[in-house]
C-alpha cells in the first residue's frame, strides 16, 4: 500500500550526452526494510541513487517521499527530506580530524563564533564506540581504508536518515567490521529507518535484505521477496543470460609445469615482512590470502619496488633482478595493479586512450616523443575489446565510467606493457558478478599464453575459484601453502588467524 512506502519513483529517465543511463526507470522503497540493488556495473545504479541524493538531476520522471511529490534538486535538499548516502568511494577531508569530518554538514550551518573541538570529539566519539576503535581526533590520513570507510558510515549515522543509502559499504571492510556494520543496520531498521544497499556480493544481499530490485542496461528489471528466490536467479536476471560458471577452468593436469617464471627468495623489509619465499610456475595463477594487514600488498609492493627497503632475491625466467624502483620494474615486465583505482590506478580526468597508454608511450609516439592520437587510440580500443571494456569512445574521461569498466581501463593500462608477471591487489573490489567472470576469464587466458598472474583477494571464494595455488600470509610472514582439495575458506583462515606454534603443533 502506499501508506507502507516511504519513496517511490516511476518513469524516471535520465541521458548522458548519447548514453541513455535511466529509462523509464520505477523503485518502492517501504518503511523500515533494506531493500537490495543489484546490477552489473553500467546498470544504472549509481545514476540512480545520485537522482535520489540530488547529486543529479533526471530529465523526466516523478518521485514522491512519503506520499508527497518532492523535487530534489541538491544533496542539501536530500538531507533536509531525511535521505543520507554513504558513497562507495571515500569522498573525506584527508587534512582534518575525523570528528570534523563526521559533523561537517551541522558545523556549515552554525552561527557559532568558535569551534568547541572538546565537544565535538564527544560527540563524534559517541557515534563511533559503535563501530570502531577510531580516535575522533586523528587526522583521517591516518586511517587505514577500512576505518575511513567506517568513519563516512559514522558521518551518514549522524543525519536525522529516514532513508540510509549505502553503496558497496564493505568493500573495504574486514569481516568484523562488516558484521557490526549489518548489526548496525538491523538496530536503524527496527528504530523505522529505511535501507537502501548497494551490493555485488550475494551473500550479504541474502543474509541482511528484505526485498532485491535488479537493474540491467539502464532499466528496471525486476523485483523480489528474497526469501522467495535465490543468488542464482538474481545473478542471472542482473546479466540477462544464465552464468553457470562463475570461475573459469583451472589448470588440467597435463597443462602443469615444473617451469618458474618468477622465484623470490628470503624477501624481507624489515618493518612490514620478512624471510618471504616463493615460486610462480608457468601457466598457473597464485593467491595470496591473509588479513587485512598481514603484508600481502606489502609484499607485492616490495617485489615490484614501489616501496620500502627491500632485501632478498628475485629471479624472473631465470635472471636474477636488480631493480631499484618501479620503472625499472615495468621494464623487467613486472606490473601490480593497486587496490586503490582511484587514487593510485587511473588519472580520472584523463581519457581513457590516455590512461591505456600511460605506461606504454613509446609505442604510441614518434621518434620525436610527439603521441600518435590515432595509434593512442587504437591501442585502447584493442586492449578494450578484449576486456569488453564498455563505453561510448576512448576519448571520454575514465570518471565517465562506472567503476567495473574503470578497473578494465587499469587491467588495459599494464596489459599496454605486454608484461611478463602480473600482481593484482583486489581485481574485483566493487565489481559485478559479469564483469569479474570476465576478469577472471581474462586471467587465465593470461596465463595461459604464459603471462605470470599473482593475485591478492580479500573475498575467498574468489582464491579457492580462480587460484591453482594459495600462499596464506600472517604478520609477515607465509604461514602456509594450500592447493587442491586443502583450498578451502576454513583452511585458509586458520593458517591467517592462528600463530606459528599452534599450526606447529597441529601440523
Amino acid at each position: 500500500m502506499t501508506s507502507d512506502l516511504i519513496l517511490q519513483i516511476s518513469n524516471l529517465s535520465k541521458s548522458f550526452g548519447a548514453i541513455q543511463a535511466l529509462r523509464d526507470v520505477r523503485f518502492e522503497l517501504r518503511k523500515g526494510e533494506v531493500h537490495a540493488i543489484a546490477g552489473e556495473n553500467g546498470a544504472g545504479k549509481s545514476t540512480l541513487m545520485n537522482v535520489i541524493d540530488g547529486i543529479v538531476r533526471p530529465d523526466s520522471g516523478e518521485i514522491r517521499f512519503d506520499g508527497q511529490k518532492v523535487n530534489i534538486t541538491s544533496p542539501a535538499v536530500a538531507q533536509r527530506l531525511g535521505i543520507g548516502f554513504v558513497h562507495q568511494e571515500i569522498a573525506l577531508c584527508p587534512d582534518i580530524s575525523v570528528a570534523e569530518n563526521i559533523f561537517m554538514a551541522t558545523t556549515n550551518v552554525s552561527r557559532a563564533p568558535l569551534m568547541n573541538y572538546t565537544r565535538l570529539a564527544e560527540k563524534a566519539a559517541d557515534v563511533l564506540y559503535r563501530l570502531g576503535d577510531i580516535d575522533p581526533s586523528a587526522l583521517v590520513r591516518s586511517l587505514s581504508i577500512s576505518q575511513q570507510q567506517l568513519v563516512e558510515i559514522a558521518k551518514a549515522l549522524t543525519l536525522d536518515c529516514r532513508v540510509l543509502i549505502l553503496d558497496e559499504p564493505t568493500a573495504a571492510l574486514t569481516e568484523k567490521e562488516a558484521q557490526i556494520l549489518f548489526d548496525i543496520m538491523r538496530k536503524l531498521v527496527s528504530q523505522g529507518i529505511s535501507i537502501i544497499y548497494i551490493s555485488h556480493r550475494m551473500v550479504e544481499i541474502f543474509d541482511n535484505c528484505d526485498r532485491v530490485s535488479v537493474f540491467r542496461d539502464g532499466q528496471y528489471i525486476t523485483t523480489r521477496n528474497v526469501a522467495e528466490t535465490t543468488p542464482t536467479e538474481i545473478v542471472n536476471a542482473m546479466v540477462g543470460r544464465v552464468i553457470d560458471k562463475l570461475y573459469p577452468e583451472k589448470q588440467g593436469e597435463s597443462e602443469k609445469s615444473e617451469s618458474v617464471i618468477l622465484s623470490v627468495r628470503h624477501l624481507t623489509e624489515k618493518r612490514r615482512f620478512a624471510d618471504i619465499s616463493f615460486d610462480l610456475r608457468q601457466g598457473e595463477i597464485l593467491g595470496l590470502a591473509g588479513l587485512i594487514g598481514a603484508g600481502r600488498s606489502e609484499i607485492v609492493k616490495g617485489i615490484c619496488k614501489l616501496e620500502g627497503e627491500v632485501t632478498g632475491e628475485i629471479v624472473l625466467n631465470g635472471r636474477q633482478l636488480d631493480t631499484s624502483h618501479y620503472q625499472e620494474s615495468i621494464a623487467e615486465g613486472l606490473v601490480y595493479l593497486s587496490e586503490d583505482r582511484k587514487g593510485d590506478g587511473l588519472f580520472l580526468d584523463m581519457s581513457i586512450a590516455e590512461n591505456v597508454s600511460a605506461l606504454s608511450l613509446g609505442q604510441v609516439s614518434s621518434q620525436l616523443g610527439i603521441i600518435n592520437d590515432r595509434l593512442e587510440a587504437g591501442l585502447a580500443r584493442r586492449l578494450g575489446a578484449m576486456l569488453n571494456l564498455k563505453c561510448g569512445h576512448v576519448a571520454e574521461p575514465v570518471s565517465n565510467l562506472s567503476g567495473g569498466n574503470q578497473q578494465k581501463v587499469a587491467i588495459a593500462k599494464l596489459l599496454s606493457v605486454n608484461p611478463k608477471v602480473i600482481f593484482l591487489d583486489e581485481p574485483t573490489r566493487g565489481v559485478d558478478v559479469g564483469a569479474k567472470s570476465e576478469i577472471h576469464r581474462i586471467l587465465r587466458d593470461l596465463a595461459r599464453k604464459g603471462v605470470g598472474i599473482v593475485m591478492i583477494s580479500s573475498e575467498l571464494p574468489e582464491l579457492i575459484g580462480v587460484c591453482d595455488r594459495v600462499l596464506v600470509v600472517r604478520e609477515g610472514r607465509i604461514s602456509g601453502e594450500l592447493s587442491g582439495k586443502d583450498m578451502t575458506e576454513e583452511n585458509i583462515m586458520y593458517r591467517a588467524s592462528v600463530s606459528d606454534k599452534r599450526l606447529e603443533a597441529v601440523q
